[in-house]
């Protein structure tokens, strides 16, 4: 039977000291490559407006992810707000960028560590921490709490990829599956439309570091996911997001046998309908493109996203319950 890599750890003790270690980091925060270094533990917020304890804006049972991880139950999902980013097109910006409406969604470890459960309780295949960036140390200890009420299920770090690679290294042994978003390949678009400098030589090799941990993608006997790195790549009009070049890399630097998501569900949500370059859907040509190249590259293991998933991934955080009014459409 798969057993989570923090369950060990949590009876080693390395759980807690990573979390102390983590906290510690708090005081002068680096958690994240913005390296703001305000106080959280004393109040202070840098880029994130986030403090000591986590901003939980919804959980719920996923069954928009990829197939592996949403499997027949959902995918336990995690929401957490506020975000390191600030990407002009984010399908999420009612709980990403809107930090005074989310200072009342601020929770103790203990409800983040019962919620984790909760999702557990509904028989999710996994807890999926949606934009862990910025509460890394928050996430740790509450699991520090929730594994000894009971909580089994194997962890999903589902990531924009403005990582720390320090931060990421801690995380070795306790995330079970990385999903992180390869968004970009250039610097400048990175800056210009998502607010988050250097982010390539951010990205790339925390997304190395979460490959040398858990390697490969790996099921269990019902085709879920129990341990590995999964990429996704959102495909933006006009080229924006790099895609053959990002690609490119993964095979070389990465692996030939990575597993990928290719997206096509881009709209212009929150500002980018302002925004000339981002105001429409990705054409069929675009996307077709990008399909050509995982397949010149040899990209075999993965999902190609259909094209009509721009009309159903449309979440509302300000609705009652479950912010999906049907399921998503993750890729396929």
């Amino acid at each position: 039977m798969f057993e989570p890599g923090y369950v060990a750890l949590f009876r080693s003790g390395e759980l807690a000291r990573r979390a102390g270690l983590l906290e510690t980091r708090l005081q002068r925060c680096d958690i994240c490559p913005r390296r703001c270094f305000v106080n959280r533990l004393d109040g202070q917020k840098g880029f994130c407006q986030s403090g000591a304890l986590p901003v939980v804006s919804s959980f719920c049972a996923h069954h928009g992810e990829e197939p592996v991880l949403s499997g027949t139950r959902g995918s336990g999902t995690i929401f957490f707000g506020n975000c390191n980013m600030r990407c002009v097109f984010c399908q999420n910006h009612q709980i990403s960028q809107d930090p005074v409406r989310q200072q009342v969604n601020e929770v103790s470890f203990r409800v983040l560590a019962d919620d984790m459960l909760q999702l557990q309780d509904l028989g999710c295949h996994n807890i999926n921490l949606v934009s862990p960036s910025h509460f890394v140390p928050h996430i740790v200890r509450a699991l520090v709490e929730a594994v000894p009420m009971g909580l089994h299920l194997p962890l999903v770090y589902n990531t924009g990829s403005f990582d720390s690679l320090q931060t990421i290294e801690l995380l070795d042994g306790i995330v079970d599956i990385y999903l992180p978003d390869i968004k970009y390949a250039s610097n400048r678009w990175a800056m210009r439309y998502s607010m988050a400098p250097g982010y390539v030589g951010f990205a790339r090799p925390a997304i190395k570091e979460m490959y040398r941990q858990v390697g490969d993608l790996r099921v269990d006997g019902d085709g879920v996911a129990e341990k590995g790195v999964i990429v996704r790549h959102l495909v933006l009009p006009g080229g924006l997001s790099g895609s053959e070049d990002s690609l490119t890399w993964l095979v070389r630097d990465v692996s030939p046998t990575i597993t990928v998501g290719i997206m096509a569900q881009y709209f212009p949500a929150h500002k980018a309908a302002q925004i000339p370059e981002l105001s429409r859907t990705v054409t069929s040509a675009e996307y077709s493109a990008v399909v050509d190249a995982v397949n010149r590259l040899g990209l075999e293991n993965g999902w190609l996203q259909d094209m009509a998933a721009e009309r159903n991934y449309r979440p509302d955080f300000g609705a009652e319950g479950h912010p999906f009014e049907q399921p998503a459409a993750g890729p396929e």
